[in-house]
């Protein structure tokens, strides 16, 4: 299963939406709140074995599917760095 849609099933399964596109703001279209946000970010840390720092935590980053999408390849993509 692709990135893409193991995030589109979490967020169907989690936030019960599932009329919405890649790029659809999830804050503007009231798909997904800030607690849910933070359950994203849950998710997308467990699932993909990724850290994410404090300053990555932006809309840019996290308020639309593609953003999601790009920014867990990013992160997959880039050295992992000691903590």
């Amino acid at each position: 299963m692709s990135v893409r849609d193991r995030i589109r099933n979490f967020i169907v399964d989690t936030f019960f939406v599932d009329d919405f596109g890649d790029d659809d703001s999830f804050l503007r279209k009231g798909l997904i709140d800030s607690t849910g946000m933070m359950e994203l970010v849950a998710f997308i840390e467990t699932e993909f074995g990724i850290k994410l720092g404090d300053t990555e935590l932006v809309p840019e980053n996290l308020d639309s599917l593609s953003r999601v999408v790009a920014f867990v390849g990013r992160k997959q993509s880039s050295p992992r760095q000691e903590s």
